[in-house]
């Protein structure tokens, strides 16, 4: 999907739900699709924002983050590093993707393949639960973080 068409579509969620795109948001929003493979924290968006518009705050940002997030244009994550992140979220998904983050660098990858179709089923078998979703993190060190290690090791 591009850009532009990305942007209309969280356009078109932001009037379904009686919200403007103001300048602000649409700058925050921007941030997101001009850096498709990060997961931004507030810090790291007011930092790209700061420089198309230094009046911005960092509180206008953070209020857009949970503006967005509620509306589940964005999706919030923890990573555990003290820092919420936010990437877009993706529409009509049954599952998320999930992420691999480097203990070391704090670099974080995104893992598409779902490997846990079976359990679920057999979880919600064995517990009669229904299960819409399931998040994984994995923990650990990626290539270039292992590679200093095993070398200072």
């Amino acid at each position: 999907m591009s850009v532009s068409t990305k942007m209309k579509e969280l356009r078109q969620k932001l009037r379904e739900n009686q919200y403007k795109l103001t300048p602000q948001r649409q700058m925050v929003l921007q941030a997101f699709l001009d850096h498709p493979n990060r997961h931004l924290s507030a810090e790291d968006v007011y930092s790209i924002v700061r420089d198309q518009s230094p009046d911005i705050g960092l509180a206008t940002v953070y209020r857009s983050l949970e503006l967005l997030s509620e509306m589940n244009l964005l999706q919030k994550i923890d990573f555990g590093d003290g820092r919420s992140r936010y990437e877009v979220a993706e529409s009509g998904a049954t599952h998320h993707h999930h992420h691999l983050i480097c203990l070391d660098c704090g670099q974080v990858k995104e893992y598409d393949d779902d490997l846990l179709e079976g359990l679920e089923a057999s979880i919600s078998r064995k517990h009669r639960f229904t299960i819409v979703d399931h998040e994984v993190k994995f923990y650990g060190y990626c290539s270039q973080c292992q590679a200093k290690r095993d070398h200072e090791g």
